[in-house]
């Protein structure tokens, strides 16, 4: 007999699954989430989010007031290889009809995440803190699984389960899944600095530095004076994080970065290095009754390497997959009524009827940032007038799927004139 019993167990309490257990809870499944870590906790990230991740967080019922670091952002800059810097405003309140919504914030994971954990729990589903998970096994009707925490081990028995734990899963290295050595796509580097008074203290900087091509530094504005500043760069077999390390103090001293960090800026704490994985269709969807999610899926995007809205995205398309099967089955997941065959089919045609399209247009896209004049010529454009200056910022920040003009089903009337997430606030 298992210790503990769920429709659906979610391994990782990050976005992805806090995403798929507040998805499956309010739909009236029994919800377990568990994590290693204890919340709040750090996590390396560069805290920014995109439209698409917040018209997901709006809709999952997360308030901004909920997240103490949260800074709405109106200009974003852009620094090409040649110095040209170009404006790109996005729509706000004061430029536009009142009510426009928010189409770009920062907020620190620390705080993010563990509000996104107590919107969880609010919404009906058990979060167990401290808590590994340490073995896994599959039958045709469940799933059986050993958390280790602080008590000791407990076995849990779920009719489902969502991995959402991260680009090393602990859950697809127990189901003896290979990866073939895939180690992510890209090195990213960040740390946070404090006192800082130039154009960082507000604005998102961008900065496409040549010897960083097709990556690039950034300084994101969190809390009062302080800014999230990093780079990232495309992974080379046999380079380690070692590099960025060496280069990181260069990047730091160079005229730009000091005139916008402010000559007082100083730096809080160490700085932190991680993978980004962004190669959708690359590790499998799903293996029996278990959905891989988030970065564990690799759903980053491979032109931004922003995750956040594509764990949150996947997290909540996993979730509805299953309860679409618990409402063919009369609201039951007890094993006889479940189809995991029906499930795990359904996620895969979702995911490559969207997402994994845009990933692909994205990962074309990305080969023109690849060189300096594919930078200067495309920031050109994009700044040329008033409207394509609008909705570049618009769509890089994925505020409509970067594959729309091939997708033509998602095409709708508002499709660059929809107002951003939050207006009822």
């Amino acid at each position: 007999m298992a210790d503990l019993s769920a429709d659906v167990l979610i391994v990782g309490g990050g976005p992805g699954g806090t995403a798929a257990a507040i998805e499956a809870a309010r739909s009236g499944l029994d919800v377990l989430v568990v994590d290693k870590a204890s919340f709040p906790r750090d996590k390396c990230c560069g805290d920014g989010l995109t439209t698409g991740a917040l018209r997901h967080l709006d809709e999952l019922g997360l308030e901004p007031s909920m997240v103490p670091s949260w800074r709405t952002i109106g200009d974003v800059y852009v620094r090409t290889p040649a110095g040209k810097q170009r404006l790109f405003p996005l729509p706000t309140p004061q430029r536009s009809d009142a009510g426009s919504g928010v189409f770009a914030a920062v907020a620190r994971r620390r705080d993010l995440d563990s509000a996104l954990v107590s919107l969880a729990r609010s919404s009906g589903a058990e979060v167990f803190e401290r808590h590994a998970l340490s073995a896994i096994r599959q039958s045709q009707d469940k799933v059986e699984a050993s958390v280790d925490g602080p008590a000791g081990k407990i076995s849990i028995e779920a009719n489902y389960v969502i991995a959402a734990d991260g680009v090393w899963s602990p859950t697809r290295k127990l189901l003896g899944i290979e990866t073939d050595g895939y180690r992510g796509d890209w090195h990213a580097f960040r740390q946070y600095f404090t006192n800082v008074t130039g154009r960082a203290s507000q604005d998102l900087l961008v900065w496409f530095e040549p010897d960083l091509l097709p990556g690039y530094a950034w300084s994101f504005p969190v809390d009062d004076h302080t800014a999230n500043v990093g780079f990232g760069i495309l992974r080379k077999p046999g380079e380690s994080v070692q590099v960025m390390k060496d280069l990181w103090p260069e990047i730091l001293g160079r005229d730009h970065v000091v005139q916008a960090l402010g000559p007082d800026a100083v730096a809080e704490e160490r700085h932190s290095a991680w993978p980004i994985p962004a190669s959708l269709g690359q590790l499998p969807f799903s293996k029996g009754r278990v959905l891989f999610v988030g970065d564990a899926l690799a759903a980053a995007d491979p032109m931004t390497g922003e995750g956040i809205g594509q764990a949150i995205e996947t997290g909540r398309l996993a979730s509805r997959c299953i309860t679409d099967d618990a409402s063919t089955n009369g609201g039951r997941l007890n094993g006889r009524g479940s189809s995991p065959e029906q499930v795990t089919a359904a996620y895969q045609a979702e995911l490559e009827a969207g997402m994994l399209r845009d990933h692909r247009l994205a990962k074309a896209l990305s080969s023109v940032l690849a060189s300096d004049r594919g930078i200067e010529a495309s920031v050109a454009i994009a700044g040329a007038t008033n409207w394509t200056r609008a909705n570049f910022a618009r769509w890089l920040f994925e505020d409509y799927p970067r594959a729309s003009l091939i997708t033509p089903g998602r095409w709708h009337r508002r499709l660059m004139s929809s107002p951003g997430a939050f207006t009822q606030r």
